[in-house]
């Protein structure tokens, strides 16, 4: 039974009616980094969580002590001060008169699986709001290849289809950039080629390599910076235009998105999902910061980034 107990990822533990340790299983000292059980041993179970990890373990105390079943989650610290996340389920151990005579706890430690759960909520989140986005690009596109409405169709035809055919070509990149990378200049390009109507955005800067991270957060971003320009921004407009530009400076790359000619701005009541996936993707994947400036005149991003973690896979 020791052998079997050491073998075990589940922290397992028996506790006393008034939830004091008083066993914990040697796996279990081994998830929970306990050094030296004796130092714990009759410590309060729920002193070991916080707010409602502690309310929930008090809850679970009071439902064995009543002959009954309990299960939780939640995240806890271990001994040495990282932080899981647990599933624990308690169970009372009934004694020979038929009543509770201690609590069994048994957790474990499900902290990839949280995580796991994590991205995919953000990832689902983020293929919404991509399709969301991606319908209004198309409703754009059309409205704007058209709006000349003295042009015969078969005119217009033409080059909505390459419009059309170039907004595959970008939403194709969103994907392989996160396995191949790029460079920065026709990331740029080919993301924003289907709202270049004439000479509406002007791309200017010299060679950066991108590691398949950095390339898929400057894909990201830049795609959504285009969207919003075209559904609200300069490129609502026809006389707006869009300057994208970026410079190498003591080690960092400087990247700058500048709106003109759009419709007046003001800051946003509340910031959606779109500008918080621009900051996360630039802040975490290329290790920079990132500021938007909502001038009057145009929106302007502003982007500094290390060059030495823009190639690091």
């Amino acid at each position: 039974m020791r052998a079997v107990l050491a073998a075990s990822d589940d922290c397992i533990k028996v506790l006393d009616l008034e939830g004091r340790l008083t066993f914990m299983s040697e796996g279990g000292q081994r998830v929970m980094e306990v050094t030296d059980f004796e130092a714990i041993r009759g410590c309060a179970w729920p002193d070991f969580w916080d707010d409602a990890g502690a309310a929930e373990t008090r809850a679970a105390i009071a439902a064995a002590r009543d002959g009954k079943s309990y299960r939780f989650q939640g995240p806890a610290n271990t001994t040495a001060g990282n932080l899981r996340y647990w599933d624990v389920q308690v169970s009372p151990i009934i004694g020979p008169d038929g009543r509770p005579e201690a609590i069994l706890s048994v957790s474990r430690d499900i902290t990839e699986l949280r995580a796991s759960e994590e991205r995919y909520r953000l990832l689902a989140g983020e293929l919404n709001h991509r399709i969301k986005n991606l319908l209004a690009m198309v409703q754009s596109i059309v409205n704007q290849t058209l709006r000349q409405g003295d042009e015969p169709i078969e005119t217009a035809k033409p080059r909505l289809l390459d419009r059309l055919r170039a907004l595959g070509t970008a939403q194709d990149l969103l994907l392989s950039a996160s396995r191949h990378g790029a460079d920065l200049k026709q990331l740029v390009e080919v993301v924003l080629a289907p709202h270049r109507f004439g000479a509406r955005i002007a791309i200017a800067g010299p060679a950066v390599a991108l590691s398949p991270k950095c390339a898929l957060a400057m894909a990201l971003a830049t795609h959504e910076l285009g969207t919003n320009a075209i559904k609200y921004g300069a490129l609502s407009h026809e006389a707006g235009r869009v300057e994208i530009a970026w410079q190498l400076e003591a080690g960092d790359m400087l990247f700058r998105w500048q709106e003109r000619g759009g419709p007046l701005v003001a800051p946003p009541t509340r910031r959606g999902f779109g500008s918080q996936m621009i900051e996360k993707a630039l802040g975490s994947y290329l290790g920079g910061t990132a500021q938007t400036d909502y001038a009057a005149e145009g929106i302007v991003l502003s982007l500094r980034a290390p060059l030495s973690g823009l190639a690091e896979t």
